[in-house]
């Protein structure tokens, strides 16, 4: 049965978002508020993942694609054909599908991809940073996508860590003036907005996810997923002073990190997740786990799955990045709530939130992609843009025993320079990580100069 519209303030585009979550909440049985909080992989989600398990939230890894070279129309046909199912369900709660568009969109074939967040530190410009945001933000909706896992805002403490690469830098301050992404992917505010509460401007603009909270870019010896050995009042002055930044532009989701604070594991962090980001400052958008985030709350990886559910969503995980074996995960929520381990008030809580974000995000009102920004993918514009970011980051390097004939800056009258090298001239190196795939491609896996 399909709810009746004329009834349904959830329905009414002209209701208070508050109004129209609390009515929508109101109406949800128990296995359709799991399945908002559950977010799946493209390579798995069917039509019955949607009608019969409610699934909220679909992404892909990097790397993962409808077919290789598929192009942004190619994107928004498979993510419009997962929406159909979704809003064939009771509620018609349409999905939001997230993708790791982390310098550009990157994932997608004849995307413009921007230099990594590392360059885009040493601009120092964060006006450029904002128009990025703004272009990224056009050509992900091109490709029905919704929602961007960015910015990465980790503060680099340590260059041995092999994601150095998706930070701004080793300083707060360049850090938090980088976060003007987020205006740029979500839009900017109003004045009046008030600090920590969800916002996305329009059709032309996307969610953004802050990540990966927190001190992430502060573990010991620079190792990934590690430890970071600090006070709170260290986390509070290096590793926390970006996420401000950005709940003050109204970021509407926040990923945990896989790293641990003094041992403990942040997915199981209630004091950092809950008591901290949520009621100290005042995050009302949702929390999202990283991939098998809570797989890797046991040892070995995966084991007493139950567990870890527990701890992550009581700490104050919203929605969860199964991304596989989702049947197994909405079986053991449904337990785990139906036995009072988790109560049904923390529940309500991340439902609550999701749905808050999808309002905000018109999602209700514009579910399917607008594809009349199609040309803007790879479009002159945004590849010039993607050249200015270029110039403005390069690094001028000095070296040299003899500091009256340094070899460096070269001399501007010599005849030949030999560049050489795996990485001299080939434009997937140059590309790096995150493009394609998570882990980077060399070759020409893309268009591109």
């Amino acid at each position: 049965m399909v709810v009746e519209e004329s009834s349904c303030v959830y329905k009414n585009g002209d209701a208070p978002v508050e109004a129209r979550v609390k009515d929508l909440l109101s109406r949800m049985t128990l296995p359709e508020k799991i399945g908002q909080m559950t977010q799946i992989e493209r390579r798995v989600a069917s039509p019955s993942a949607f009608t019969d398990f409610f699934i909220g939230s679909v992404l892909n890894a990097g790397g993962s694609v409808p077919f290789e070279d598929a192009k942004s129309s190619d994107w928004a046909d498979m993510i419009d054909g997962f929406q159909r199912s979704a809003l064939a369900s009771r509620l018609g709660i349409p999905i939001i599908y997230g993708t790791d568009a982390v310098h550009g969109n990157n994932n997608v074939y004849g995307a413009t991809v921007f230099p990594h967040n590392i360059g885009l530190g040493a601009t120092r410009d964060a006006d450029l940073v904002r128009r990025i945001g703004a272009a990224t933000a056009l050509e992900v909706r091109a490709s029905g996508v919704h929602w961007a896992f960015s910015p990465c805002v980790a503060v680099l403490r340590d260059p041995r860590w092999g994601r150095c690469y998706e930070s701004y830098g080793e300083d707060p301050e360049l850090v938090c003036e980088m976060t003007s992404l987020v205006s740029g992917l979500q839009g900017v505010p109003p004045e009046e907005h008030p600090n920590g509460y969800p916002f996305v401007a329009g059709r032309n603009n996307v969610v953004a996810c802050v990540k990966h909270f927190v001190g992430d870019g502060g573990t010991d010896k620079g190792i990934n997923e590690g430890n970071t050995i600090a006070s709170y009042e260290e986390l509070e002055k290096i590793h926390i002073p970006p996420y401000l930044k950005c709940l003050a532009q109204g970021v509407s989701t926040v990923m945990a990190s896989y790293s641990s604070w003094n041992g403990t594991r942040l997915h199981a962090d209630r004091f950092l997740l809950t008591e901290i980001l949520k009621e100290k400052l005042g995050f009302k958008g949702f929390l999202v786990s990283d991939w098998e985030g809570l797989d890797r709350l046991s040892e070995p990886q995966g084991s007493n799955y139950r567990y870890c559910i527990k701890t992550a969503v009581n700490a104050g995980i919203d929605m969860v990045m199964v991304p596989f074996k989702y049947e197994q995960f909405i079986q053991d929520m449904t337990d785990l709530v139906e036995s009072g381990e988790i109560p049904m008030a923390r529940i309500n809580d991340a439902v609550e939130r999701i749905l808050r974000v999808k309002f905000v995000a018109g999602l209700f009102g514009h579910p399917l992609t607008d594809r009349s920004l199609l040309p803007t993918v790879g479009c002159k514009e945004h590849r010039e843009l993607a050249q200015e970011a270029v110039r403005k980051s390069l690094v001028l390097l000095k070296s040299g025993k003899n500091a009256d004939k340094p070899f460096l800056p070269l001399d501007r009258n010599a005849k030949r320079i030999l560049v050489t090298g795996t990485h001299a001239d080939d434009l997937g190196y140059q590309c790096g990580g995150w493009t394609k795939t998570w882990f980077g491609l060399s070759g020409r896996i893309t268009i591109g100069n």
